[in-house]
């Protein structure tokens, strides 16, 4: 309950922030940390990185964008409430299915499995014109207007990406106090333990995936409203890099390094062209990661953590 509690001050940007600040600085910064917190997830309490998440998010996307209205007449047009639950579906079964391929696999080898999967769905969405309009991809992806409310209209849309990443939060947080995901740990530290007690370890394996698929579910179908298009350069190796980075600088260890690293991220996309070259991004990005990684293992939540008790020692020493 703690760590949805930080997006709280998230919900104080609409009374001082433009529609610039508000969608495209901390609605952005939202969506990307929800889907980091998949594989921040699988990360902390499954012990695993994976590079599939933006190929999780790309499935519900693209399920919203071949079943929902868009400019290129692809795909067949259902409502709404239609839409988004089959796009939950198709993110969570991908989820299933990446771990069932990746169920074996620690360390660099969960590594590579999940990259070549994401590589593999990257060409898949390229060559495919008949689900994915191939390179092309869809345009014209617009939210829907539920109860004369239109989530197209900034504010609406705003308060609908804070409403997920609390609620994805809150997920996380509970689930890993539940028997399965207290299991899900088990099998992190100690999975001969986990089945020498008699609990297989593939459909605990899996389940974590699944709950990953489903979180990455959630914000691909933000981010396909916020893009208002997906291609095949949605779920390439940009994106899928860019969600690491993001969880590594943020912190991988908890599910709040997610929107940490998010909005670090987007901060310097956004305004680094300021100062260098568009092209020169990668290489500022790369030594803010280098940076992390060599001051802050745990990233910027770690150094904040270690901050806060450096401070509350000396407080506490000087009131002796």
């Amino acid at each position: 309950m703690k760590s949805a509690l930080f997006i709280l001050p998230f919900a104080l940007v609409p009374f001082f922030a433009n529609d610039f600040w508000l969608v495209q600085i901390f609605g952005r910064a939202l969506i990307l940390g929800v889907i980091a917190l998949s594989l921040t997830f699988l990360a902390a309490y499954l012990g695993v990185v994976s590079f599939a998440q933006a190929t999780m998010a790309g499935v519900s996307g693209y399920t919203v964008a071949y079943f929902g209205p868009n400019s290129v007449d692809v795909g067949r047009e259902l409502p709404f409430y239609v839409v988004l639950p089959l796009a939950i579906i198709m993110a969570t079964l991908s989820g299933v299915i990446i771990g069932l391929i990746a169920r074996r696999s620690q360390g660099i080898y969960a590594i590579m499995i999940t990259l070549a999967v994401g590589v593999a769905f990257f060409y898949f969405t390229r060559q495919n014109y008949t689900y994915f309009n191939g390179w092309t991809g869809f345009s014209g992806i617009r939210a829907p207007e539920i109860a004369g409310t239109n989530l197209r209209d900034p504010l609406p849309f705003y308060l609908l990406i804070i409403s997920v990443a609390m609620l994805c939060l809150m997920l996380v947080n509970g689930f890993i106090k539940s028997p399965l995901g207290l299991t899900i740990q088990a099998v992190r530290d100690a999975p001969k333990r986990v089945l020498a007690i008699g609990i297989p370890t593939t459909p605990v394996i899996v389940s974590a995936y699944a709950i990953a698929g489903f979180i990455a579910g959630s914000g691909g179908i933000l981010n396909v409203w916020y893009q208002e298009r997906i291609s095949s350069f949605s779920v390439g190796l940009g994106p899928i890099v860019d969600i690491l980075v993001i969880a590594v600088i943020g912190g991988l260890k908890h599910p709040i390094g997610a929107f940490i690293g998010a909005l670090a991220f987007v901060l310097l996309d956004t305004f680094a062209v300021d100062f260098i070259d568009r092209e020169r991004f990668n290489t500022l990005i790369g030594l803010v990661l280098l940076a992390i990684i060599m001051g802050a293992p745990d990233g910027l939540h770690g150094l904040a953590k270690s901050w806060l008790a450096r401070f509350k020692k000396r407080v506490a020493e000087n009131q002796v």
